[in-house]
């Protein structure tokens, strides 16, 4: 199924222009309703608040708890993907070295017993995707590699199995854009753009374009819901766009340690941007306690926080309007 609620604009390509510009949105109404996924490493859940209310226990709407045993400690991925034969399932990954597929039911909280499906790629897996139709599962891990997994029958995870591995030196993210019908990828100096052939376990990848983004390490993917032309990407240095048709690269925040960038159709986007500090007494530095919200024009206008200082790492819009 493919993306339903855009604006079409054209996105500019000068790294001096206004983020509102560079994004291609329409001002919209400010303080839009929508959930946020984050993926929240010190109690390590994967959960579901709404954007319009402060973050607590009693606005928590859904969670997935792995523990942290055997491959599942720092949970560093979340997608939420809607199939045939499951409804709504949720693709995550774990810096411990595990990733997996989720049956997400009506079930508040979830734990592994809902998995339909795990892998053990290791390598330190930071991102995750599926590709519609044919039920294959892609993989990034910044140990330098995309892990391409194929099944039997679509209607079937239990079937996949490693199909094809790739290098592509620090892979951090990976996104399936439904609207060119292409498999992304970033890593170091690079946005890679993959073509898709074969089925099931005949499933390949192969390379398509390659996009440098300067001499750093790329992270987070994500598409912009306010302009279907647009990537948006993080790197250790900055914030980013990437046009769809022209490869551009436009900057759009000079911000470090950007972990993930989202952006809602109502123009309104978040990120977590890690401290460097760490918490609770634990070695993360790469988190935040905070998940910071603009408006539509590009300025920051509030945080969202949990009372027990979270160490969230990533924050994706909770969106299945494709795949």
């Amino acid at each position: 199924m493919r993306r339903r609620t855009f604006f079409k604009a054209a996105a500019a390509a000068a790294a001096a222009a206004p983020a509102a510009a560079l994004l291609g949105e329409t001002p919209a109404q400010a303080y839009a309703t929508y959930d946020v996924a984050v993926c929240e490493q010190y109690h390590n859940q994967i959960q579901i608040y709404p954007s319009s209310s402060a973050w607590s226990t009693s606005t928590l709407k859904w969670s997935f708890s792995p523990g942290t045993a055997n491959g599942w400690s720092n949970l560093s991925d979340v997608k939420f993907r809607d199939t045939s034969a499951f409804g709504v399932v949720a693709l995550v990954t774990a810096s411990g070295g595990k990733v997996g597929i989720v049956n997400k039911t009506t079930e508040a909280a979830q734990e592994l017993n809902d998995l339909l499906w795990y892998a053990t790629p290791g390598n330190n897996p930071h991102a995750i995707e599926r590709i519609p139709n044919i039920g294959a599962i892609v993989v990034a891990s910044s140990g330098g590699y995309l892990y391409l997994y194929g099944p039997t029958a679509v209607s079937d995870p239990s079937t996949l199995a490693l199909v094809q591995t790739i290098s592509f030196p620090g892979a951090h993210g990976v996104w399936w854009d439904d609207v060119s019908g292409k498999l992304w990828a970033i890593g170091q100096d690079y946005a890679r753009i993959y073509s898709v052939s074969g089925t099931y376990r005949s499933t390949r990848l192969s390379l398509f374009r390659s996009i440098s983004i300067g001499a750093h390490l790329g992270h987070s993917l994500d598409a912009s819901y306010s302009n279907s032309n647009l990537m948006l990407a993080t790197d250790g240095s900055k914030v980013m766009t990437i046009d769809k048709t022209t490869y551009a690269v436009s900057q759009v925040y000079p911000d470090n340690s950007v972990k993930s960038y989202s952006q809602h159709s109502s123009g309104e986007r978040f990120w977590v941007q890690a401290t460097g500090a760490t918490y609770h007494g634990d070695t993360r530095n790469w988190v935040s306690p905070t998940v910071q919200f603009f408006d539509a024009s590009g300025a920051k206008s509030f945080t969202r926080s949990l009372s027990y200082g979270a160490e969230f790492y990533k924050a994706r819009l909770y969106n299945v309007a494709f795949h």
